[in-house]
């Protein structure tokens, strides 16, 4: 009994000096860690100079991962995965060929009172956050627990919320670039976007709501007005000028992207193509696309255990346009045959059809923006670079996505979004389509969409 005793007081008192510290911990990450990298980059500064103020100011001052509660630990998941991709990039970059042995970036880091190798430290934490995140750094630790709860509301309603892992209003970098800044704020508030649309369109793809009813119609509204905030919110980005805090396209290739670097032979370096949400999406409207299914399945290990059920889930339940499809009693081919007179008799019968092909054509047209950002900041100026004879890089290259796809790859996707089952119905104007809903021209002005902000509260 003495000793169990013994044993709870100890975890206490050792999580309560954890609770004590990580402020400093985060105040390190912030401010420190993005110095020293800069220094590191310019060659100012050997990268033993981060090994040694990470060991110091934090490794070597953490307790046992067991000490942490589910909360805290995912706090300082976020920490220790920005600082063990900083220390293997510059392990890695030094000499190209450590590529082949990326786990040796760390055989200099211990973590803990009992010295434990810095990877098994961050697997045992992982394991902490109860949330089944990957043995190294994740989309989910980089992006969504980094970045501050993200709310997405509309007429006084909130359709959803992204909790963060910080009660503060902070982002942590790589370099304190305002681009990384700008480019994580915006992978965070898409991913919020996407869930609300994706939490508007589940009753119907979990057959609770008849995709043809009002009701039906009421849900894919929805989603499509906030597939609208989507699009609006990420062609701003594309628009941003550098110099007011957009993502220089120089900085994204060659510095931010050269951090997701692998921890292990094989294992998935974060990256926005693991965003859930937009997988999820996918999934509930359908992409024809050969080996969707697997491809999604291929990025598993870069996600969370909660994130792989759900995509399990949508991958097992039809594409909500075959369920409307089939409630109207008829296939893609029978659609495509209706003349513009039948058509628009179907549509009178079957408003809700409108109002699905409206979110469908919103999709397609975020797949289109999609390609944009990625065409824009990387595809398009590393063609430039090979044509002036000046190559890629050799950490992680710029001629395919972090998760290996290639710009064709992306263009077929775009592709497959756009060439969707309910595509006839748009030879009725949209116009027409959107009166057949209920809807006033301006319905997706930017002053009827939905938002998205950061909100300071705690998760």
């Amino acid at each position: 009994m003495g000793h169990r005793v013994g044993v709870r007081r100890r975890a206490a008192g050792s999580r309560r000096v954890a609770m004590a510290q990580w402020e400093r911990w985060n105040a390190w990450t912030l401010t420190e860690l993005p110095r020293l990298n800069r220094a590191i980059l310019a060659r100012t500064a050997d990268p033993d100079a981060l090994t040694e103020a990470l060991s110091s100011e934090i490794l070597d001052r953490l307790p046992e991962p067991e000490a942490f509660g589910p909360a805290p630990a995912r706090r300082v998941l976020v920490l220790l995965g920005l600082a063990g991709a900083s220390i293997a990039r510059h392990h890695q970059e030094a000499d190209p060929a450590r590529k082949a042995r990326p786990q040796d970036s760390f055989q200099h880091l211990h973590a803990g009172p009992g010295g434990t190798p810095f990877v098994d430290y961050f697997t045992r934490l992982a394991y902490v956050t109860g949330t089944g995140h990957p043995p190294r750094d994740s989309y989910a630790s980089l992006v969504r627990w980094n970045a501050p709860t993200t709310v997405v509301e509309h007429r006084g309603a909130t359709l959803a919320e992204l909790p963060g892992a910080f009660p503060d209003q902070h982002i942590r970098t790589y370099t304190d670039d305002p681009g990384e800044t700008t480019f994580f704020e915006l992978l965070k508030k898409s991913e919020a976007l996407e869930a609300a649309v994706n939490q508007a369109l589940d009753p119907v793809a979990d057959g609770a709501v008849d995709p043809l009813s009002p009701l039906g119609a009421e849900h894919a509204l929805a989603a499509t007005r906030t597939m609208h905030a989507l699009i609006a919110f990420n062609r701003a980005f594309a628009d941003r000028d550098p110099e007011h805090g957009g993502l220089r396209t120089e900085h994204f290739m060659d510095v931010f992207r050269q951090f997701a670097v692998h921890w292990r032979l094989g294992d998935v370096p974060p990256t926005g193509a693991l965003d859930p949400e937009f997988l999820r999406r996918d999934l509930l409207l359908g992409i024809d696309f050969p080996d969707y299914d697997r491809h999604v399945r291929r990025v598993f290990p870069g996600l969370l255990a909660g994130e792989r059920t759900a995509l399990e889930r949508d991958a097992g339940r039809p594409p909500i346009p075959e369920t409307v499809l089939r409630a109207l009693g008829t296939d893609a081919q029978g659609l495509a045959a209706l003349t513009g007179d039948r058509m628009r008799a179907l549509l009178r019968a079957n408003p809700a059809l409108a109002a699905w092909y409206l979110l469908l054509s919103a999709n397609a047209v975020f797949g289109g923006v999609h390609l944009r950002l990625t065409e824009k900041y990387l595809f398009k100026p590393q063609r430039a670079r090979d044509a002036a004879g000046l190559g890629d890089r050799e950490l992680v290259s710029n001629r395919r996505g972090t998760t290996g796809m290639e710009e064709p790859l992306l263009v077929r996707l775009a592709r497959a979004r756009r060439e969707h089952p309910l595509r006839p119905v748009g030879a009725v104007p949209e116009r027409d389509l959107a009166a057949c809903c209920g809807l006033d021209p301006d319905a997706f002005a930017d002053e009827h969409l939905p938002t998205v902000r950061f909100v300071g509260k705690s998760p």
